[in-house]
């Protein structure tokens, strides 16, 4: 029921402000005319392929200022953790010469990924080989620690096939970089405590992540709809979907 006698106070106003600056900013932003990379080990192809086409989000998913607010967020993190990785003599590079990201394009420009960082030095304890993939990560405390009790692969399989994905594409560019494990950071948001994890490359699933997205590229170009992850549509994953009711006929 509505409560008409509510007055907004203070903080509701002016995060209400901020929120509509950042959803008007955010709606001038060109969308992308490619699949992700970091996207392709989503678990339903399905939404991969709507999320490829643009399909319009059911009424309410659409993001919106506060969870905009948490990706912006993300992104202060990550730039606390390369300063504190550089600090601790890590040589860390987010940038090529000409200022842009380090990243890879293929199938013609429509798969495109770009990664948070390369790393050509460690402090020598490690005795590591370079160069290494570096990804960054910030994360609530729950899903923290769930990935440092699991390990990423167990715990975020999209994060990890991003990894391997990445490490395999970036080969073309980076020389070697295939051949050395990835280092994968996660900040907990809640408590600023830190989680590595060294991640081998995985070819099987590179070479699964790339199929999967000419999948989706060829069955977009041919107008077919791509199976469903799940004949029921009150599976536990479909009620996060941004597609549920567009998925099964609902709207």
């Amino acid at each position: 029921m509505l409560d008409y006698n509510h007055r907004p106070t203070l903080s509701e106003q002016i995060s209400e402000m901020i929120d509509t600056s950042i959803e008007q900013k955010q709606a001038l932003q060109e969308s992308r005319n490619y699949l992700g990379g970091s996207r392709l080990g989503v678990s339903c192809i399905r939404a991969l392929q709507y999320e490829y086409l643009h399909t319009p989000k059911d009424e309410g998913r659409e993001f919106n200022g506060k969870l905009l607010r948490i990706f912006e967020a993300g992104h202060v993190f990550e730039d606390l953790a390369i300063k504190w990785l550089r600090d601790a003599k890590f040589e860390l590079y987010t940038e090529k010469e000409d200022g842009g990201q380090f990243g890879f394009s293929v199938a013609g420009g429509k798969i495109k990924g770009h990664v948070d960082g390369i790393i050509n030095v460690a402090p020598p304890q490690f005795n590591w080989k370079f160069p290494m993939l570096w990804e960054c990560k910030s994360l609530n405390n729950k899903s923290w620690k769930d990935t440092v009790k699991k390990g990423l692969a167990i715990s975020k399989p999209v994060y990890a096939a991003q990894i391997a994905t990445y490490q395999a594409y970036m080969e073309g560019s980076v020389a070697g970089i295939s051949q050395n494990p990835a280092l994968f950071t996660a900040i907990n948001k809640d408590t600023a405590e830190l989680y590595f994890e060294l991640i081998p490359f995985d070819g099987k699933i590179a070479q699964s992540m790339s199929d999967r997205g000419v999948q989706v590229l060829q069955a977009s170009d041919a107008g077919e709809v791509l199976p469903r992850i799940t004949t029921d549509p009150t599976f536990y994953e479909c009620k996060f979907c941004s597609w549920q009711d567009y998925c099964w006929g609902q709207r």
